[in-house]
C-alpha cells in the first residue's frame, strides 16, 4: 500500500471516533435502526438531504430529533398537509402600519435540520418551495434572498402504503435527495427491548457529542480519501448502466436512469463509508454497500417492472450484477 494512503488511514482512524460516539449516544434512546442512523450521519457530513420511507411508528422522527441533539443543532418539524402554503415554509413579508413598511418573518426552513413529515401530502407548489432551499441553500422572500443556516439538512418522510390524498414527488426533487433510506421494522428481540425501555425513550436525554463545526472540520479529510481511477470508472459505469442497460432483462424494467448527480453522490457516500470504517481509501464494497440508498429513488421504473413485481432495489442489484468489479 502506498505510504500516503497508509498515513491517510492512520489519520482517519484517529479522527472518526465521533461517529461511534454518536451511534452509542443515540442507541441509549433508540433501539435498533443502526442503518438509518448511519445514513443520517453520512448525509450530514457531506451536506446532503435524505428521503426516509417507512411505516408510521418506526422512530423516524425520534431518530432525527435525537441526532439533532447529538450534533448540537437547531431542529424543526413540519407536518405537511394538503392546505400547506409555500409561505408556511419559507416565511413571508408582513406590513407594519406603525412604520408604514414591510418586515420579513422567516419560516421554519431557517433551521439546521428540517424534518418534512409526510412530504408527499403537500401539493406541488409547496414541494417546489423546497427545491431552491435544498439545492442552493438559500430562500427568496419577496425580492430579498436569504441564506439558510449552515449546516442545513432536510430529512423528509413518506408513508409507502397510504397513497390516498398524496402528491408524488417530481423527479427533479427526488434527484436532490442525496439518499433514500428504507426504514424497516425492528427485529423480535429489538421490539422486546423497546418494551423494556419504553419509559426511558426520549430524545431529550440525548447528550451533545460534537458541534456542527467539528463535523464540518472533518469534511476536508473525507473529501481527500483516496479513490482509484478504476473505482471512479466503476461508479460511472454503474450509473450509465441505469441509463443504457447492457442486459435486455434490465433494459425492459427501466424507463429513465440516474443523472450525473447520482455519480457524484455515490462517490461522496463511498468516501464517507470508508471514513466510518477507518480507511483512507475506497473499496468496491463501499460502493456496493451504499449503492441502493443513492440510486433507488433516481431510477424511474417501467410498467413491466411493476407488472413483474420488481422493486427499485431489485433493479439496482441487477445493475450492479451487470457491471464488472475492478
Amino acid at each position: 500500500m502506498h505510504p500516503v494512503i497508509v498515513l491517510k488511514t492512520q489519520r482517519v482512524k484517529s479522527e472518526n471516533g465521533f461517529v461511534d460516539d454518536i451511534k452509542k449516544e443515540i442507541s441509549s434512546t433508540i433501539v435498533g435502526q443502526e442503518n438509518l442512523i448511519e445514513r443520517i450521519i453520512i448525509s450530514f457530513m457531506v451536506g446532503g438531504h435524505i428521503l426516509l420511507e417507512g411505516l408510521p411508528g418506526l422512530a423516524k422522527t425520534l431518530a432525527v430529533k435525537a441526532f439533532a441533539r447529538a450534533v448540537d443543532t437547531d431542529f424543526m418539524r413540519i407536518q405537511f398537509t394538503p392546505d400547506l402554503l409555500p409561505a408556511d415554509l419559507t416565511g413571508t413579508q408582513i406590513y407594519n402600519p406603525k412604520d408604514l413598511d414591510f418586515f420579513t418573518r422567516k419560516g421554519p426552513l431557517f433551521t439546521n435540520i428540517l424534518l418534512a413529515d409526510e412530504i408527499n401530502r403537500a401539493p406541488a407548489k409547496v414541494q417546489s418551495a423546497l427545491l431552491q432551499a435544498m439545492e442552493e441553500k438559500h430562500v427568496t422572500i419577496g425580492s430579498t434572498t436569504f441564506a439558510l443556516p449552515d449546516p442545513f439538512m432536510v430529512l423528509a418522510t413518506e408513508n409507502p402504503i397510504e397513497q390516498e390524498g398524496t402528491y408524488p414527488l417530481p423527479e427533479a426533487q427526488l434527484d436532490r435527495f442525496f439518499m433514500k433510506v428504507l426504514v424497516e421494522y425492528p427485529s423480535h428481540d429489538e421490539e422486546i427491548e423497546i418494551l423494556k425501555r419504553f419509559k426511558d425513550i426520549s430524545a431529550d436525554k440525548i447528550q451533545k457529542i460534537v458541534t456542527p463545526a467539528e463535523v464540518k472540520a472533518k469534511h476536508e479529510l473525507v473529501e481527500s480519501i483516496y479513490i482509484n481511477d478504476k473505482l471512479l470508472k466503476y461508479i460511472v459505469s454503474v450509473v450509465h448502466e441505469t441509463r443504457n442497460p447492457s442486459r435486455k432483462e434490465v433494459k425492459k424494467y427501466i424507463d429513465f436512469g440516474a443523472s450525473p448527480r447520482a455519480s457524484i453522490s455515490l462517490m461522496k457516500a463511498a468516501r464517507c463509508i470508508a471514513f466510518m470504517r477507518g480507511r483512507g481509501f475506497v473499496t468496491p464494497d463501499d460502493i456496493k454497500e451504499i449503492g441502493a440508498d443513492v440510486l433507488r429513488h433516481r431510477i424511474i421504473l417501467s410498467y413491466e417492472a411493476e407488472a413483474d413485481g420488481k422493486s427499485a432495489d431489485d433493479i439496482v442489484k441487477m445493475v450492479f450484477d451487470s457491471v464488472e468489479v475492478p
